[in-house]
């Protein structure tokens, strides 16, 4: 095997680290992966930088080990990497890389203060999870860090800087930090210059263009790995310096790659730990709270529902599925139990019969929500099945993205003819597909390489950033090289079953003032 005649994506996710290997016919030949959970530390989900450095190194070390066992080769070098993971939150640094604040995350909703003044201000949605949002609401805080400021990043940008120096990240993966400028690839500059107006009498030393990584498109040179970033990476030593590095991307960039879905017209949706669907648009769209408006990697305009929750109660209470099933001598592999559970949501009750359930580990933006309280809830004349209770989880799943979605198509009259579903809640084959058909009323396709997801979508940007023709773009990099013989799986949800979720969904918003009140009192 050549190894530079490979390229590699490496994902930090919600709750699993995964390096894909890809080889020139952008085939998946090996992979690594570490899992990880995030933290909630005094009031706020994060991940420490021990968990962030470990995490990675386990991940690589995995990733060599499948390389070594497969090929029966070091992995030394490869021809390009690229480095993804979860967009948005707030990672302040000084002039020395000193770290001046705990890693706030995404999934942090505590900066409602400033993305409604923010919003207001640009006459643009800045939702809570935004960098800028946590920011600002750090300088309406007062906190003392800010005086000494000198590098914001997201977790991508953190970890693309150690492998390479340079503050830089990628258009998509930018658009999650502050509004970007499709015309010109950059931020937008009468926003910027309307901030540093706004926090001007604070007498910073600093203006946001300081602080903020450098912007640059999919395919652009975004540094070489330094024999430092081999060591970060790799402390073994075996990974040597001078592997150009493409541009890091979010997770939604990723899934964006990794679905074919970056040019006009095009949508997808990714569903774990979190979900959020993305639709390539044409045209500006009115400021919705439920709506951010993000790029593609190469810097298209992009509509983004993006939901908090997804699986995680599903995941607890597949958990509790496990225990009993313990409790009576049968051990199931953890794959086998969801397959079974999913399938099984497939004979419930298109309304799920009376059942109701409501996700929300954490707080929720689409919804209001600045925190959320997992409920399950039940008319006592409700049909308590394990096809409905499951079938009713799997729809809360998707309840908040299906609200978004409505705002989209409805409102703002995009249309959207299919959807590209990859992530966790996709594995079961048919059940996830059909749930989403459900939810958006349009056709589903899976990919084979769904299950490989953003990090495969990472390597896929690595390969056209040193592999493409002079002036070829992502999209046509994509569709006609990598996708033009893929196969995947195609669904449409039937009447009724599209009937039910609309169903469910009536009842979902009707009842939410219950949730809202477990939050206060539980």
């Amino acid at each position: 095997m050549d190894l530079k005649r490979t390229a590699l994506g490496i994902e930090l996710g919600s709750t699993r680290i995964k390096a894909v290997l890809i080889d020139e016919t952008h085939t998946p030949i090996a992979s690594g992966e570490h899992e990880w959970e995030n933290r909630l530390v005094d009031g706020l989900w994060t991940y420490s930088m021990e968990d962030i450095h470990q995490g990675l190194r386990a991940c690589y070390a995995g990733l060599k080990r499948d390389v070594k066992e497969k090929y029966g080769v070091e992995l030394t070098a490869v021809g390009a990497i690229g480095v993804s993971a979860m967009m948005h939150g707030y990672l302040p640094f000084d002039r020395d890389m000193k770290q001046l604040a705990a890693f706030r995350t995404w999934r942090n909703t505590v900066t409602g203060r400033a993305s409604a003044a923010l919003t207001e201000l640009f006459g643009f949605n800045i939702p809570q999870r935004w960098s800028i949002a946590h920011l600002y609401e750090a300088i309406l805080n007062g906190e003392e860090h800010l005086e000494r400021l000198a590098h914001l990043t997201t977790l991508a940008g953190y970890i693309h800087y150690e492998l390479t120096g340079r503050h830089v990240m990628g258009v998509g993966e930018a658009s999650g930090m502050f509004p970007i400028d499709s015309g010109v690839c950059d931020y937008d500059r009468r926003m910027v210059e309307k901030f540093d107006a706004l926090i001007a009498p604070k007498g910073y030393g600093w203006k946001l263009r300081d602080v903020l990584p450098e912007v640059l498109p999919a395919g652009a040179a975004a540094g070489t790995l330094t024999e430092a970033g081999a060591r970060f990476l790799d402390p073994s030593g075996d990974l040597l310096p001078g592997i150009p590095v493409a541009p890091c991307e979010g997770d939604a960039g990723t899934g964006m790659a990794a679905t074919n879905s970056v040019r006009v017209g095009t949508g997808n949706v990714s569903a774990g730990t979190s979900d959020f669907a993305m639709v390539v648009v044409d045209k500006p769209l009115g400021v919705h709270r439920e709506i951010d408006m993000v790029t593609t990697p190469a810097g298209a305009p992009v509509a983004m529902v993006h939901c908090n929750n997804c699986t995680s109660d599903i995941n607890a209470w597949a958990g509790l599925f496990a225990d009993f099933a313990s409790a009576v001598g049968v051990e199931l592999d953890r794959g086998a139990l969801f397959t079974l559970l999913f399938k099984k949501a497939l004979e419930g009750e298109p309304d799920c019969g009376g059942l109701m359930s409501y996700n929300y580990f954490s707080g929720e933006g689409v919804t209001n929500l600045d925190e959320g309280r997992p409920l399950f809830l039940r008319a006592p004349d409700a049909r308590m099945t394990l096809a409905n209770f499951m079938r009713t989880h799997l729809l809360s799943a998707l309840a908040t993205l299906k609200i978004g979605l409505d705002i989209l198509t409805g409102e703002e009259k995009v249309e959207i003819q299919k959807l590209y579903g990859h992530g966790g809640f996709f594995k079961t084959p048919g059940v996830g597909q059909t749930m989403l058909s459900a939810a958006a009323g349009v056709p589903v396709s899976v990919m084979e390489t769904a299950g490989e997801g953003g990090p495969y979508g990472m390597a896929l940007l690595a390969a056209y950033m040193v592999w493409r023709d002079r002036d070829e773009t992502l999209e046509d990099y994509l569709e006609n090289r990598v996708f033009r013989d893929a196969k995947s799986s195609s669904l449409t949800a039937g009447k009724a079953d599209i009937d039910g979720f609309n169903a469910f969904l009536e009842k979902y918003v009707k009842a939410m003032p219950v949730e809202r009140l477990a939050a206060q009192v539980l």
